[in-house]
C-alpha cells in the first residue's frame, strides 16, 4: 500500500510539471498547486511513516509552498473585482488551463 501512495502522489507533481512544461497549466493556477501540494503532503506522510528524514524535508517544504501559494491565489481570486475581469491576472484561473489543455 506504501507503493501505491508513493507512486500516486509522484504521478501528480510530476503530471503537474509535465503539464506547465507543454504550457498546458500555469504554475500559479489552482490546478497546478493542488496537483503539486496533494502529491508533496502524500509524500511527505509517508517521508514520516520511514522515517525518511531528507525525504521528509523535500516534500514537507514542497507541500508547505504549494499550499501557501494556493492559498494566496485563492485569496487573490476572491479579493478581484468584477472590473479586473479580462486582466493579465486571470492567467490564475483554471479556465485558462482547461482551455489550453483542450487546444493541445
Amino acid at each position: 500500500m506504501d507503493q501505491l501512495v508513493q507512486i500516486a502522489g509522484s504521478l501528480l507533481i510530476l503530471g503537474a510539471f509535465a503539464l506547465a512544461q507543454r504550457g498546458m497549466l500555469h504554475q500559479r493556477s489552482r490546478t497546478y498547486l493542488l496537483l503539486n501540494a496533494a502529491g508533496s503532503a502524500a509524500l511527505a506522510n509517508q517521508a514520516i511513516l520511514g522515517r525518511q528524514w531528507g525525504f521528509l524535508l523535500l516534500e514537507g517544504v514542497w507541500a508547505v509552498l504549494s499550499m501557501t501559494s494556493l492559498a494566496a491565489v485563492l485569496r487573490a481570486r476572491r479579493v478581484r473585482s468584477p472590473q479586473q475581469a479580462g486582466s493579465p491576472a486571470d492567467h490564475l484561473d483554471d479556465e485558462t488551463d482547461r482551455m489550453a489543455i483542450s487546444a493541445h
